[in-house]
């Protein structure tokens, strides 16, 4: 009895082993079928989640990529700039770091959009068809809590040149409360590079006037403690303190750019009944067209309370670091700077928002321990000025006291840059204040957003 059990577990592991072991065709292989790759159970899941959220009306993309008929009209362009890694983009090196909402397709969907132009865009089954994503109109997020335009549209003069404005957004709420973030909606896509600005907040029992005055304001070099007044920022009690209480960096707009969300326990931001947006930088690139803009502002509300304020701090040009070698590209020169920081405490990285311009060719971060081990923070191979994200990671990097963060950028001065602003080349620097926001001026930024450390923070999952 016991060697006819023997056989038979003999045997039955054998034929576990002997099934097991058989080729099988490859998930590859399977989806790689020219037969079977269609529209309804391949393409369309991965034009939904990669292309439509910027291919709509309303955002950047310059066509929708909405359904079957739409990717059918592009599809020819489709494969060309997946098969040359032009779309969709995403420009840090996903082999180096990972971040949350990534739009890196696999080589197996490269070779399906390949194969299913090809073969002439079969839609397949229709009953199969993923269903089209719907979208809020004006805003990436939803339907906001609040909408704040601006008290008049600014008229962008057609001489080619850049502008740099002060703008006042404010607003009338009916009680005090709190919001998770704020997105700024561009209206001219195209000019716009860059918006920073503040949340000013005033005090219920104190007077002001703040609805009226000056809503634009074109000389960024002017005092701005006049500015202000002529904006009617000021309280208008003559008590102290002159003026309302303002909480920095709130807005903030790149090309590309989508403000971060954090789950409930970290971020938010006081929100006063009273109070205005204050753009104290809202640059317009050089147009050849007169043009009229009306962004706006979008607000979104939280219920929780504020736990955790996430704090901004950034290396390099205007920042706490210093960069070295002096900052100065010469023409003709491709040339790599540095800028780095030590930590004085421990704290639970959230974002980083890699800065250049135009004649930026690689960006790369990466932190140091005390004991030598190295935190892969960021790293873009290829920069391209049109693409500025805020990259957030999937879980707070725990970044220990004592930990030096370093930042390396290398610049392209020359003339096999198609991107130079100069021909021939000219030496390019920063600049003199706003003169380095400038298209045509550089800049080396490092920004990054963080809690203090607390244990555990690893394990937050910070995808909304």
């Amino acid at each position: 009895m016991k060697i006819q059990k023997t056989k038979k577990y003999f045997y039955l592991i054998f034929s576990i082993l002997i099934y097991s072991c058989a080729p099988n065709p490859s998930t590859d292989e399977i989806n790689l079928n020219a037969d079977k790759i269609s529209w309804s159970q391949n393409i369309g899941p991965i034009i939904f989640k990669n292309c439509t959220p910027c291919h709509r009306p309303g955002e950047s993309g310059p066509f929708n990529l909405l359904s079957y008929y739409d990717a059918v009209k592009k599809a020819r362009l489709i494969k060309f700039v997946t098969q040359t890694n032009y779309m969709p983009p995403w420009p840090a090196d996903a082999s180096y770091t990972h971040f949350i909402g990534e739009t890196v397709l696999t080589k197996t969907e490269k070779e399906q959009i390949k194969i299913w132009v090809e073969n002439n865009c079969p839609r397949g089954d229709s009953l199969l068809e993923p269903k089209t994503p719907i979208y809020y109109i004006g805003s990436y997020f939803g339907k906001p809590d609040l909408v704040i335009r601006a008290q008049k549209s600014y008229s962008i003069k057609g001489n080619g040149t850049d502008a740099f404005l002060i703008m006042k957004f404010p607003y009338q709420i009916e009680k005090d409360t709190i919001i998770d973030f704020v997105e700024f909606v561009p209206n001219q896509r195209k000019l716009i590079h860059h918006v920073n600005g503040h949340l000013i907040s005033y005090d219920n029992n104190r007077k002001f006037n703040y609805l009226s005055g000056e809503s634009i304001h074109e000389d960024t070099k002017a005092q701005l403690l006049d500015v202000y007044s002529q904006m009617h920022i000021p309280y208008t009690d003559k008590l102290q303190p002159q003026f309302p209480t303002l909480t920095p960096n709130v807005v903030y707009y790149l090309p590309g750019y989508i403000p971060p969300s954090y789950p409930k326990e970290i971020g938010g931001y006081k929100f006063k009944k009273n109070g205005a947006f204050l753009l104290n930088n809202i640059h317009y690139g050089p147009s050849n067209t007169g043009l009229s803009d009306s962004s706006y502002i979008n607000v979104f509300y939280r219920k929780s309370p504020i736990k955790r304020p996430v704090i901004e701090k950034q290396l390099g040009t205007f920042g706490i670091s210093k960069i070295e070698p002096e900052f100065i590209i010469p023409p003709n020169q491709v040339k790599t700077f540095r800028t780095q920081t030590t930590l004085s405490q421990p704290i639970s990285l959230l974002s980083v928002n890699p800065h250049m311009h135009l004649i930026g060719k690689t960006f790369w971060a990466f932190a140091i321990k005390q004991n030598g081990d190295t935190i892969p923070l960021i790293k873009i191979n290829k920069w391209d000025f049109r693409w500025q994200y805020y990259y957030t990671y999937k879980h707070p990097v725990k970044l220990d006291k004592g930990t030096t963060i370093f930042v390396y950028g290398t610049f392209d001065n020359t003339n096999k840059n198609s991107n130079n602003p100069f021909s021939p080349p000219q030496t390019i620097t920063q600049g003199n204040g706003v003169e380095s926001m400038k298209t045509t001026e550089e800049m080396f930024q490092f920004i990054f957003t963080y809690v203090p450390y607390k244990e555990g923070d690893e394990l937050i999952n910070l995808e909304r």
